[in-house]
């Protein structure tokens, strides 16, 4: 059962802001080798229907007025659909990823490549392991950064000094929640409000977790476990794996409008809705701009 805070007062009408988006289709999406737990070689991967089901969230975001961005795939990097951790983008700065396992070091570069290419002028490549938005997660207030397993907690301190926010650093005990983006999701950005599953993190990082976001949803086991948690909000919309039901209800209760999303096939390789999708982070006043054009 999901457990929320109790409500004294019905949740504040929200509203959706504009997002532009960073994805990669899988055209070159399998399953060879292990580096999660999620991952077993001798499942098959239906290529096909990876993809359509990685387009109709890249359809999804598009008809609910969110810019997508198409990055294209590299035959020998078969992970790159998971684009969420190629780099980590706040207020137009980027801060480039570097991977822990060698099968996705290529990545690293075929990101920051498309930055240099799209005119990004403030980017940053990383001395220290760092996989995107797997293992950085941005707040009103804070840089959330999670350790454990693959991040190092030497790029908080890179990640803090780049960016200028204060990373709050998250030890992660569960393999299953290898990265932050299992675990955790940010809800409303502007608000400091996010859902996570506790038992996914050191009893120490609870307690900050806790302090800092008393009034956050909290996800139960069964649908941590069907990576409920790998989801992605506009401030109103929800897109999450449309398994993880125990979450759709409490999501309403809050004022969100919970979307199911079926990417069964990315989820073989570890991966859901948010794997996907790296959040290309403007800065404020650009924002504002594409809002009133």
């Amino acid at each position: 059962m999901v457990r929320t805070a109790a409500r004294e007062e019905p949740p504040l009408p929200r509203d959706a802001s504009p997002r532009s988006y960073l994805m990669c289709p899988p055209e070159h999406f399998r399953v060879t080798y292990s580096i999660n737990p999620w991952m077993d070689p001798t499942k098959p991967v239906d290529q096909a229907l990876a993809l359509v089901q990685w387009e109709d969230l890249r359809d999804r975001y598009r008809a609910l007025g969110h810019t997508v961005s198409v990055l294209d795939a590299e035959p020998d990097l078969p992970d790159m659909v998971y684009a969420a951790n190629g780099a980590t983008v706040v207020d137009g700065r980027v801060l480039g990823a570097r991977f822990a396992h060698e099968e996705r070091y290529g990545e690293a570069e075929a990101h920051l490549d498309w930055f240099r290419s799209h005119g990004y002028p403030d980017i940053s490549e990383p001395v220290h392991i760092n996989e995107g938005e797997g293992d950085f997660a941005v707040t009103a207030s804070y840089l959330l950064a999670g350790r454990g397993f693959r991040s190092s907690p030497l790029s908080h301190g890179e990640a803090q000094e780049f960016f200028g926010r204060p990373v709050i650093g998250l030890d992660l005990v569960d393999p299953r929640f290898y990265h932050l983006d299992t675990a955790l999701c940010v809800l409303d950005d502007a608000a400091d409000e996010i859902m996570y599953y506790p038992d996914a993190f050191s009893p120490g990082s609870r307690s900050v977790l806790e302090q800092l976001f008393p009034g956050a949803l909290i996800a139960d086991g069964p649908d941590a476990a069907r990576l409920g948690l790998n989801a992605v909000s506009d401030g109103l919309h929800v897109l999450l794996p449309q398994a993880a039901t125990g979450l759709f209800e409490p999501l309403r209760e809050r004022g969100f409008e919970p979307i199911g999303m079926d990417l069964g096939e990315l989820l073989k390789g570890g991966g859901s809705v948010k794997c996907c999708t790296q959040e290309l982070r403007r800065p404020a006043r650009a924002v504002e701009a594409v809002a009133r054009g």
